[in-house]
């Protein structure tokens, strides 16, 4: 990547599920992912060895993380050991969020 600053319209969108696609930057040692839900957009139970870390930017989402499943909603955050299965659905608004994710994730590059 280019430059100290990202333009994330100017990023590719990779669909990852249906409803769901992101836009991602990354350094050395993290990756940011700019994800969109549309509405009832799903991003099916998984888990990887990154952890995760995310704010929700726009809209709404039920997540469950681990045994624990919230409505998430703007300004609101949420953090992931790896190894911990997750899962997450956008509620009737779709939503917007930004994860961030370390080490880089070599599957979203």
């Amino acid at each position: 990547m280019a430059g100290h600053f990202i333009e994330w319209g100017g990023l590719s969108a990779k669909a990852i599920a249906p409803g769901a696609q992101l836009r991602v930057a990354w350094g050395e040692k993290i990756m940011l992912s700019y994800v969109e839900l549309a509405p009832g957009g799903k991003v099916p139970l998984h888990s990887h060895p990154h952890e995760q870390g995310g704010i929700c930017i726009e809209g709404a989402m039920e997540f469950t993380i681990g045994d624990e499943t919230r409505i998430i909603k703007r300004g609101e955050s949420w953090m992931i050991p790896g190894g911990v299965t997750h899962a997450v659905r956008a509620l009737e608004q779709g939503a917007v969020a930004l994860d961030i994710f370390s080490p880089p994730r070599e599957d979203y590059k």
